[in-house]
């Protein structure tokens, strides 16, 4: 077994300070937010820039130099609707301490995401969904297989696509959260990873539930067999649940100190 993987979701477009740190360069914001990240023990960094339409290959490997060089080649997954600058981040990335992450491929108008990944060498993050959620498991099974082979054809492996089953928000969606839980044992059981953005089933949630619900949900998943999630590691109430389960799990030594390893 290996430990569970926790990709931190913190330098994105969608907080206002470092959205303005990507528009204007400036790289303190998002260096304060990536060490942060790596010290509470994240072990990939997302980094999403947005569409970035005009500027997407420049501005990616930008951000690819800038975070690897600072932190020691830390592995990253690229995270755009612009492929053009997915392949302008891998071909200046660093993969000593890991493949750098395509976010996201999904059966549908993202599909190319895998064939990106398959010729980079990249790991790739497969939704499990086409043009909208799915709606049972049956469905989110066939959008598994049909990625995982287009995958296949292109001579990935297996273990290279990381499939999302997409978390829900269990304010609205309640009665579908049991499904998204077997879902990921579904993938499991198949020897295959799996990962998500696992704070969406929090969200909407009052400020102080959220952290406890993440920390009840990434337990019950990693359960199921989940291998990795997008989380905000500056979470301490949900890091310290996924060191113990990776403990419960065997999946580290137990030791005495083993919340500050």
């Amino acid at each position: 077994m290996s430990k569970f993987i926790v990709i931190g979701e913190r330098i994105s477009v969608t907080a206002p300070s470092i959205n303005r740190a990507f528009a204007e360069k400036d790289p303190e914001p998002i260096l304060a937010r990536a060490k942060q990240q790596l010290e509470a023990g994240a072990y990939y960094l997302d980094v999403n820039i947005g569409p970035a339409e005009s500027n997407g290959e420049e501005l990616m490997q930008w951000a690819v130099k800038l975070l690897q060089g600072e932190f020691d080649n830390v592995p990253l997954a690229l995270d755009t609707a612009n492929m053009k600058a997915i392949e302008a981040g891998i071909a200046v990335y660093n993969r000593a301490k890991g493949k750098p992450i395509v976010n996201s491929a999904d059966a549908s108008g993202r599909i190319e995401y895998v064939d990106l990944a398959a010729a980079n060498d990249a790991i790739v993050i497969a939704l499990c969904n086409g043009d909208g959620i799915a709606k049972d498991n049956d469905e989110r099974m066939a959008y598994c297989q049909t990625l995982l082979e287009r995958g296949m054809e292109h001579g990935m492996e297996p273990t290279d696509l990381w499939f999302d089953p997409l978390f829900l928000v269990t304010k609205g969606m309640q009665d579908k959260q049991m499904d998204i839980l077997e879902c990921i044992k579904m993938i499991s059981d198949m020897g295959l990873n799996s990962t998500g953005g696992l704070s969406n089933n929090s969200n909407g949630m009052p400020k102080h539930i959220r952290p406890i619900m993440d920390s009840a949900m990434v337990a019950m998943a990693m359960m199921q067999g989940l291998t990795s999630a997008i989380v905000n590691p500056n979470d301490l109430r949900l890091m310290e649940t996924i060191k113990s389960c990776d403990v419960i799990k065997n999946n580290t030594l137990y030791a005495d100190s083993y919340l500050e390893l």
